[in-house]
């Protein structure tokens, strides 16, 4: 069967590539709420320690994730050349950040290897795209902060 133009579109996917410490991460484009400079995060008291603290965003208080931790990246304070991601989960509004968002990448989603294959005891990371000898981890939001982790953010955030 002939794969049409609008049957290649359908199959691919829209990521944001970002980077931490000169290595490449992707997050699902419909993810993504927005991309805001840095700004000064307020530590939240009981929140779990992958939690830098929280933002006020038009109204909205956002937790703040250190991504860094999860991907054993070295530490760093949170600087004004920063970029904080606005993403959403199926629970809450959430602010990654990121040392620069680098762009948007549309790639053939039957190009993406599953984490099941590579890492299959990392939830948080959803496949792998190899680019011009570069690995872009793709990140899996739904599953960044454990069950046990929601819990005590669900508890300080009250």
């Amino acid at each position: 069967m002939l794969t049409g133009v609008g049957d290649l579109m359908s199959e691919l996917k829209d990521l944001v590539i970002f980077s931490l410490e000169n290595r490449q991460f992707g997050l699902h484009l419909f993810t993504v709420e927005r991309i805001v400079r840095a700004v000064d995060v307020t530590p939240l008291p009981k929140a779990p320690e992958i939690v830098f603290g929280i933002i006020n965003m038009q109204g909205r208080i956002i937790p703040v994730l250190n991504i860094r931790k999860r991907f054993c990246v070295a530490e760093k304070e949170i600087e004004p050349s920063d970029q904080f991601i606005i993403a959403n989960t199926s629970k809450r509004l959430v602010a990654l950040v990121v040392d620069s968002v680098i762009g948007i990448l549309q790639h053939p989603g039957q190009e993406i290897i599953s984490a099941e294959e590579i890492l299959p005891t990392i939830d948080y990371v959803e496949g792998v795209i190899k680019i011009e000898g570069d690995i872009i981890l793709i990140h899996n939001l739904e599953q960044f902060l454990s069950l046990e982790e929601e819990k005590t953010l669900d508890n300080a955030l009250k």
